[in-house]
């Protein structure tokens, strides 16, 4: 398990260091981020959404330009401090009094956590060679599944405890998870600032090929919202299988993720590879939501079968999707921009995470067989269409060398 988990010794593991702090605390917050919006500031429901629709909003603006400035100052320096400046905002929670302190506080949060999530993407460019980039984002993901975990088992814990000192100390957590992030970082070299060069500060907003994967891509990256938001529904209203299939269906997909991903991103560093791997992984996505499409109305063994057999083709679409993913991010990025080109291409996440909950719980909950269907049918499209703007990405590539990566 620890070599699947760890890479080779280098900047590669310290990075995945790095991941398993920082994911702890996400892991944790994750779980109780509602409870003490609501619990213990005493906002509403409809408040806590506001808020977290906002910051959500704020992030997915701010993070071309704070990827930009990793690029002109070094992603290093932007994640030791967009790390330590988490460290007190969060703390910040513990005096906030009012909707509007709230609503203050998160929205700074987004700002330091997109700039931290743009220079860790750089940081992976600038100290990793491209042939080995995939393969640690690969090792990342399956420890930040693992830590996660963990954080959300503490998480019950702190549940089962159910005080307001419980939820206050998840907070403090949380902040000194930040602050030893930003300080593990120091370990890693430094990668070197880039140089402004002639033409518009931001061009990857004029890289037609790039934003056009990035749409695509974030439509794919829907998928990752259907065991968290909308399984969990159609397995408690539209079928009769047990309710604990849900923590199988989750258990099952995160031992997969832990044990198959560094092995499903092998060979996908190359564009049109990468590119190929995202359809591939698009296509069992597909497959996976016309399975579950049948497991309403039937008997609750055989619902059970399906939704497992659902989830696996789920998991296999999703690390190959993923995979793919990170590697056309990287590959058809030019060297000297990487912050602004990994800011951007987290930007399509970003919007598949605002549209998911709403769109395909809608189709699943209220169009039964017909939205997983008509779900199938969206993930294959844009899973066909990644070949295509691999290669019109390359071309532009061929009539701009200067843009090729070194």
């Amino acid at each position: 398990m620890l070599n699947r988990l760890l890479p080779p010794a280098g900047p590669a593991r310290v990075l995945t260091g790095i991941t398993l702090v920082h994911t702890l605390g996400q892991g944790l917050w994750m779980a109780l981020n509602a409870i003490f919006a609501t619990a213990v500031l005493g906002l509403s429901a409809g408040r806590f959404a506001l808020g977290v629709g906002v910051a959500a909003g704020i992030a997915l603006l701010v993070s071309t330009p704070t990827g930009h400035l990793a690029d002109r100052i070094g992603p290093r320096s932007v994640q030791i401090w967009s790390f330590i400046a988490l460290g007190p905002l969060t703390a910040a929670l513990l005096a906030v009094e009012g909707f509007t302190a709230y609503l203050l506080v998160v929205s700074a949060q987004a700002v330091a956590y997109s700039a931290s999530r743009s220079a860790r993407m750089a940081m992976v460019a600038g100290l990793v060679p491209p042939q080995d980039r995939v393969s640690v984002r690969a090792y990342l993901r399956a420890t930040s599944n693992v830590s996660v975990s963990v954080g959300a088992a503490l998480a019950g814990l702190l549940l089962a405890a159910d005080s307001v000192w419980a939820y206050k100390a998840a907070v403090a957590f949380n902040a000194a998870t930040y602050l030893a992030t930003g300080l593990l970082t120091l370990m890693l070299p430094a990668v070197a600032a880039q140089p402004a060069r002639p033409g518009p500060a931001l061009k990857v907003l004029r890289d037609r090929p790039y934003l056009t994967f990035v749409v695509l891509d974030g439509l794919l990256s829907m998928h990752n919202l259907l065991l968290d938001v909308v399984l969990p529904l159609w397995v408690l209203h539209r079928t009769d299988a047990p309710r604990w299939m849900i923590a199988a269906i989750l258990l099952t997909n995160t031992a997969a993720v832990v044990l198959l991903q560094v092995r499903a991103a092998r060979g996908t560093d190359e564009p049109r590879a990468a590119a190929r791997a995202s359809r591939s992984g698009a296509l069992c996505l597909a497959l996976a939501c016309v399975v579950f499409s049948f497991s309403g109305g039937t008997s609750a063994t055989l619902a059970g079968v399906l939704l497992l057999l659902g989830a696996l083709a789920h998991v296999l679409g999703e690390i190959r999707q993923s995979a793919g993913s990170w590697g056309m991010s990287f590959a058809l990025a030019p060297e000297h921009a990487q912050g602004q080109y990994q800011g951007t291409y987290a930007m399509g996440s970003d919007m598949g995470k605002m549209i998911a909950p709403a769109l395909l719980t809608w189709l699943a909950i209220e169009h039964g067989s017909l939205g997983w269907l008509a779900m199938a049918l969206g993930f294959a499209l844009a899973g066909a269409a990644m070949p295509r703007i691999a290669d019109r990405a390359l071309r532009s590539r061929e009539a701009a060398p200067e843009a090729l990566p070194a």
